[in-house]
């Protein structure tokens, strides 16, 4: 039996569609004290992985994240210090 479509089928192109090496975006339109808490969640999150992982590790390999923890913490602190600017706690 002859197909009339092509086998596997050719993607669909849109004109307005860039292809883009981009993969994960923040959606248009969320307020900044959203953006901000979030900010600070995902880096009490890598804080809590990276603290973790730093006490299986021995030598250089435990002083290099115990920096990179370091980071993730001043990094925490200077976004929940704008968090306050932006909703400030009465």
């Amino acid at each position: 039996m002859f197909k009339a479509t092509p086998n596997p089928p050719e993607p669909e192109t849109h004109p307005n569609d860039n292809p883009s090496s981009q993969l994960f975006t923040v959606v248009d339109g969320i307020d900044t004290e959203s953006l901000l808490a979030n900010l600070s969640e995902t880096l009490a999150s890598a804080d809590a992985m990276i603290s973790d992982l730093a006490f299986d590790l021995q030598g250089s390999r435990r002083h290099i994240a115990l920096g990179i923890q370091q980071l993730i913490e001043l990094s925490g602190l200077l976004a929940n210090r704008v968090l306050d600017s932006v909703n400030p706690q009465h």
